[in-house]
């Protein structure tokens, strides 16, 4: 175990693991559940009299339903890899420098990869990429 990673018991990391593997299970069955939903909206569509307020509402509901399953894809892929991170040994250090995660952090996001800074700093960067890339 690195000095790094000293700050974080195995009690801790085990009870982390645990957390992650739950928030896993709930993302998968959500992630199940919303996707049959819309198999159930495109099969009860198909074939019967519709009224075009109907279809803009279902329409609606899969453009809401789809946003919710890929943030679930996408927090399943974090917590596949804050799950791995474990394994390897490195939880609690942050992906980009290897810096610690605080405590805190990781009691608030189990998942989380990188330090609050850089967090920031990426959101703050990519803020910037959008903007610079909307001008002619």
């Amino acid at each position: 175990m690195s000095d790094k990673r000293s700050m974080l018991d195995a009690a801790f990391i085990d009870k982390q693991g645990q957390r992650l593997r739950r928030a896993r299970e709930d993302l998968l069955v959500a992630t199940r559940a919303g996707e049959g939903e819309e198999s159930g909206i495109h099969a009860q569509s198909g074939g019967e009299a519709r009224e075009s307020e109907d279809d803009a509402q279902k329409l609606a509901m899969l453009e809401i339903d789809g946003t919710a399953v890929a943030r679930n894809v996408q927090r399943l892929t974090v917590i596949e890899r804050a799950l791995q991170k474990i394994d390897e040994g490195t939880y609690g250090l942050s992906d980009e420098s290897g810096s610690p995660i605080s405590l805190d952090r990781l009691e608030a996001i189990p998942e989380a990869l990188y330090t609050l800074e850089e967090v920031k700093r990426r959101e703050s960067d990519g803020a910037r990429n959008v903007a610079s890339n909307k001008k002619v």
